[in-house]
């Protein structure tokens, strides 16, 4: 058998050609991937100049893991193909098509018998080692499993070098980012006896020492201090210095001196491990841990440059910069800055508008002859880049169809510090909705998202248009808000333009599941599910339940709760978003009837000859509810006008809970007609990063007294006063949500402040009335703990446990006071700072800190809207679409501190479930 090109050593082959002889043999005489050593006697053939063959057959050997057909494709041979015999170049591409697939440590060619004009060919092949197991040394093993995965690792792949290089650079890029810049990785291969061609691959990893910025030194600038600087290097901080006494900073100062036998004797071998012992004496780490990344040191050389190009230093360079080890083998960075001279806007005339006048851009710029110069600004003011925010002129065009809009500011002269620009614009045509397409529902129905647009095909683009639909969309709760694209696909030539809207679909059913059997108690537990995309109209079609028919937005919730003997509640509530599906009015209807008995158990721990304690008090609610809302078109369609009809029984037994003598049995109804007037903004629900809340709502009961005027209620009975129950009640909610910094890169991470103030009155028609128990504010607690079952408003307050006066010096850990019957007044001040930690919709997570200032009052008479009582804490937020808004939050009363106490008397941990409490 005659090797053609061993290794891939083509030239040589092909020049040596003319003399070969070619040997001919049994195949299966002839070892798989090596030339036979002792060929058996053939007669020879004579070779001579080149011929052409016809290949008759192709065999691979070698291969111990690979399929040899897609071996004989990769190849380009193929039995009968004409290849020419010496020196084809058929051969050549052969080699290095398998070459290139960098399995092999060699790749022949064989000729194993030539006949008449046929050609037999063998392609030995070696391959190079599998990787049958592998291990990190020296890291941790969070730190190998991320670094595995970041390289692709895995058991089987082929050991390469491009292999070796790929772990080595992630490896450096992964320590790298954590500060470690001198990371080193040693690579050890020990043969597997146990599989064939296989190797055990062991991947020694020295993270070195963490390379810190020491100290930042900054010089040539004379106008920008330092610590402006500094600060706009968010990627790049030197580590904090404590202010210490001068005689304890000299003593850090002399020992970075001390020779290394001066360390040795305190047992330290290397003096820098002794600095590093040292150096968290004289060092703090702020929200920063001080470490070096080359990458964010890159970008933030940019940044100081233009921050320098906003103050008007528009030649600003930095001349030199250096970074260099110190003693404790922390780093240093010098920086020198050549600012410039300071410039000007001059002149800013504009050219190509026919939409807008010069006086009207010129009034959107907002940019005046001899404002310092600022390009930032500048490109900021003419919308280079769109934003949700709008107010730029690119913005005002393509809010009415301008989507091929172009602007470009041009330097037509610079006078001393002065800098004139022309604006030079291209309107373009307007451009018309062409199709929309929406692709990524695989569960909603595509009409459910279609009537949430505002992009309709045949009108004109509109940018406010395209987000105000992205906003909609992220607040159906179906989709990942951070998910949603749109997608703009201009023609330009037929002045059109499609848009893609893609989702991505998130669960957002909620299941509320808890069970236990208690003693005397018996069964206790809760089953709730909410269904946030029912489909009613699929109820009937078996093949839609995934458990329940879904897709068409509808809400479907129903819950049963039971403590036993002591306490039982069902609820039921449906609502239908689109009603008759052309318009947003939003249909409601709901059930619910609950029992409590507080004497349920009173046998099991009464005193033997007691005959006073009942067990047989209860009160029982009976509700129904029907509403109709519509978006408003006026004053702005983010308007809805919501009616309600709303019906309660109250049945009570025996039950003294309300302070109110004489109102221990009898039944009270409650009819009445709720208006609420709301105006919501918010990007998203679950973690709003900008917009507002606004609700407004007015709630009556049919004024039964002023039927019969010449009767005083006030002095019946309280079983017969409440039979009908008569109030008027109001209520006032606003939130606005404010991100502090703009979002940076794709998470949209960001701190955002919510303010809120809340506001309640509930009082008479006439003063010959009384106004019942019901319907009343129940302040303090987190909604949760002091859950009622009588109708009132429970406005929580962290911090502080359920109150029952208006006095915020009397604590409220003294009890319930006889005569209470809940407040007719309150108002509520919130702040809350917030951050995001995940944005993933199935674990959404963010953390607040919070200030809070409410307070309850009898009437009006004593309301006061400056005495509240004021609370401050921390507090953690997790959505997660099973079971909704989980929160904790640990509130600290500042008027239930008492003397001599401590914070921890004054604090109180709450939790809520479900639903952000009032």
């Amino acid at each position: 058998m005659k090797k053609l090109f061993p290794k891939g050593l083509l030239a040589i082959a092909l020049c040596c050609s003319a003399g070969i002889r070619v040997s001919a043999q049994q195949k299966d005489t002839v070892p798989p991937t090596q030339p036979p050593a002792n060929p058996p006697a053939v007669s020879p053939i004579n070779i001579g100049s080149p011929q052409q063959y016809e290949i008759a057959e192709i065999t691979v050997a070698g291969t111990q893991y690979l399929d040899k057909s897609l071996l004989l494709s990769l190849s380009g041979l193929s039995v009968g193909d004409k290849v020419t015999y010496p020196g084809g170049d058929q051969f050549t591409k052969a080699i290095q098509s398998l070459w290139s697939q960098r399995l092999f440590a060699d790749v022949t060619i064989y000729v194993t018998k030539i006949e008449d004009n046929k050609i037999w060919l063998e392609i030995g092949l070696t391959e190079m080692p599998r990787m049958s197991s592998f291990i990190f040394r020296g890291i941790k093993k969070t730190e190998a499993d991320d670094i595995t995965t970041k390289a692709g690792l895995r058991k089987g792949s082929v050991i390469t070098q491009a292999m070796k290089q790929n772990v080595i650079g992630v490896v450096h890029k992964f320590y790298a980012d954590k500060g470690f810049g001198n990371a080193s990785v040693k690579i050890e291969e020990r043969g597997d006896t146990g599989q064939v061609n296989s190797k055990h691959v062991i991947f020694n990893v020295s993270k070195g020492s963490k390379v810190r910025i020491q100290d930042i030194n900054i010089v040539g600038n004379y106008n920008l201090a330092d610590n402006k600087i500094k600060k706009k290097m968010k990627g790049t901080k030197e580590r904090s210095r404590f202010t210490l006494h001068p005689d304890l900073e000299q003593v850090y100062v002399d020992s970075l001196a001390q020779p290394d036998e001066f360390w040795q004797t305190y047992g330290f071998l290397q003096p820098t491990r002794a600095l590093d012992k040292l150096d968290p004496y004289f060092r703090f780490k702020l929200f920063s841990s001080a470490k070096f990344n080359e990458n964010k040191y890159l970008e933030d050389k940019g940044k100081v440059i233009g921050l320098y190009n906003s103050k008007g230093y528009r030649d600003a360079v930095i001349v030199r910069d250096t970074t260099y080890k110190t003693h404790s083998q922390n780093l240093n960075v010098d920086m020198q800055i050549s600012e410039g001279k300071k410039y000007y806007f001059g002149d800013i005339t504009w050219k190509g508008n026919t939409r807008y006048s010069d006086s009207v851009l010129t009034r959107i710029l907002g940019i005046k002859k001899g404002d310092i110069y600022n390009l930032e600004l500048l490109e900021k003011r003419i919308g280079k880049q769109m934003s949700q925010e709008g107010g730029d002129i690119s913005g005002y065009y393509m809010d009415y169809g301008y989507l091929f809009f172009q602007i470009d500011p041009v330097e037509i002269g610079i006078r001393g510090d002065t800098i004139d620009y022309e604006i030079r614009l291209r309107e373009g045509p307007q451009a018309t909705i062409k199709e929309v397409r929406i692709a990524g529902n695989e569960k909603t129905n595509e009409h459910v998202i279609r009537r949430e647009l505002r992009t309709i095909p045949g009108e004109k683009f509109s940018r406010q248009d395209l987000i105000r639909s992205n906003r909609e969309i992220a607040n159906l709760g179906f989709f990942n808000p951070e998910k949603i694209g749109m997608n703009p696909v201009p023609n330009v030539q037929d002045g059109t333009v499609d848009i893609d809207y893609t989702v991505e679909e998130k669960a957002n059913d909620q299941l509320e599941l808890s069970a236990g059997w208690g003693g005397y108690i018996g069964l206790t537990g809760t089953l709730g599910v909410t269904f946030n995309n029912f489909s009613l109209r699929n109820i009937f079609r078996k093949e839609t339940w995934d458990p329940l028919p879904s897709g068409d937005g509808q809400k479907l919730s129903v819950r049963v709760s039971s403590n036993g003997k002591a306490y039982r509640s069902y609820n039921f509530s449906f609502t239908e978003p689109w009603l008759g599906g052309k318009k947003r009015n939003q249909f409601s209807v709901s059930f619910y009837s609950s029992y409590q008995n507080p004497y349920a158990y009173s046998n099991y721990y009464k005193l033997p000859g007691d005959t006073t304690t009942s067990t047989d008090g209860h009160f029982k609610v009976l509700g129904a509810s029907v509403s109709l809302g519509k978006q408003l078109k006026w004053p702005d369609d983010y308007f809805t006008l919501i009616y309600s009809v709303n019906y309660q029984q109250y049945k009570l037994k025996n039950y003294n809970y309300f302070g109110i003598a004489g109102f221990e049995n009898g039944t009270s109804n409650n009819v009445n007609i709720k208006l609420t007037l709301s105006r919501s903004s918010v990007d998203q629900q679950i973690f709003p990063r900008s917009g507002s809340n606004f609700m407004v709502s007015a709630q009556y009961t049919p004024p039964y007294s002023l039927f019969n005027p010449d009767k005083d209620y006030s002095k019946e009975p309280a079983s017969q006063q409440f039979n009908f129950i008569e109030y008027q009640k109001y209520r006032f909610n606003a939130e606005w949500y404010v991100p502090l910094s703009r979002p940076m890169g794709s998470d949209n991470k960001t701190f955002v402040l919510k303010v809120a103030a809340k506001f309640g009155y509930i009082g008479r028609y006439n003063n010959r009335t009384t106004l019942s128990p019901f319907g009343r504010f129940e302040m303090g607690g987190d909604g949760l703990s002091n859950f009622a079952i009588y109708d009132r408003d429970i406005i929580s307050q962290r911090g502080y446990p359920v109150y029952y006066t208006s006095d915020p010096s009397i604590n409220p850990e003294n009890g319930q006071p006889a005569n209470y019957s809940g407040f007719t007044v309150f108002n509520k001040y919130v702040m809350e700072l917030r951050y995001p930690f995940s944005l993933n919709p199935s674990s959404t997570i963010f953390g607040l800190a919070f200030l809070e200032a409410a307070n309850g009052y009898k009437d009006l008479n004593e309301y006061n809207p400056f005495r509240l009582r004021r609370s401050a804490g921390i507090g953690m937020r997790f959505y997660l679409p099973m079971f909704g808004l989980l929160g904790f939050d640990y509130g600290i009363g500042f008027d239930r501190l008492q003397p001599g106490g401590g914070l921890k008397d004054a604090a109180k941990f709450t939790f809520m479930l479900g639903f952000e409490p009032e």
